[in-house]
């Protein structure tokens, strides 16, 4: 029996289905699923992880961290493995929006996702400019900020790097990789406007967090899955959330 197969065995048998919801709401006040009770071997869950690609995933200090959460989620359950980057506003928009905890700017992972999603998730400070993100060697499939604020879009529009999700933006639109941001803020000035068309003409996919209602949702997670499902559709990645419009048939969307 291969290691993986053990690993898989020991932990259930289940495969991760971005399609089911978390037993708790990812937003304030909600706790994690429990871990799970059998954990794979060391050697087999650093080889898992070896096989996955990486998506980075930045957070700023722009209302929406729900959003953030259940794409790490939906990321890694759809096969990937995430860097986490976030901002010092991020932490504190996190902390206040979510079950998110932090000892300083270490975020403790147990606290937003159970165990099997977790393992596959590296957390970097967005202080750590000298973290791996920051260089285009680094091995990144693509990167995705959510959500997005108004001064990352800026520095992103205007080339700018002053802290490693900026940077990790800069990187992945010079290595020609896809790059996804979700500003969430209303009204918009003409500058903001400017720079979102700017930055589009750049390369980057701007998808302002605008749910739609046409899959008739019944909770802020269905919102919050329209917005996510978007962004994994841009970026390409195949996942279950059934958030499409229900005229477009199987084309609805990129289920997997």
């Amino acid at each position: 029996m291969s290691r993986r197969s053990a690993a898989r065995r020991r932990s259930g048998g289940r495969r991760p289905a971005c399609a089911a919801k978390p037993a708790s709401s990812p937003l304030r006040g909600g706790s994690p699923d429990p871990p799970r009770a059998a954990r794979p071997a060391r050697g087999a869950a650093s080889l898992h992880r070896a096989a996955r690609p990486v998506l980075v995933v930045g957070v700023t200090g722009a209302s929406g961290a729900a959003y953030a959460v259940r794409l790490v989620e939906c990321a890694v359950r759809t096969g990937r493995r995430v860097h986490l980057i976030v901002t010092a506003a991020g932490r504190l928009v996190m902390a206040d929006e979510t079950a998110a905890h932090f000892r300083g700017d270490a975020l403790d992972l147990a606290s937003l996702w159970p165990h099997d999603v977790a393992a596959c998730v590296t957390y970097t400070p967005a202080e750590q400019l000298a973290a791996p993100p920051a260089s285009g060697s680094f091995d990144a499939q693509a990167a995705v900020i959510i959500p997005c604020s108004m001064n990352t879009l800026a520095a992103l529009a205007h080339g700018l790097a002053g802290n490693l999700v900026q940077r990790a933006g800069q990187v992945a639109l010079k290595e020609g990789r896809p790059l996804v941001v979700v500003p969430r803020e209303m009204p918009l000035t003409r500058i903001d406007l400017a720079n979102m068309a700017r930055l589009a003409d750049a390369g980057a996919a701007v998808m302002p967090a605008m749910p739609g209602f046409y899959h008739r949702p019944r909770s802020v997670a269905d919102l919050v899955d329209f917005v996510v499902a978007k962004a994994l559709d841009r970026l390409g990645i195949a996942h279950g959330l059934a958030v499409g419009w229900p005229g477009a048939g199987k084309n609805a969307s990129r289920r997997a």
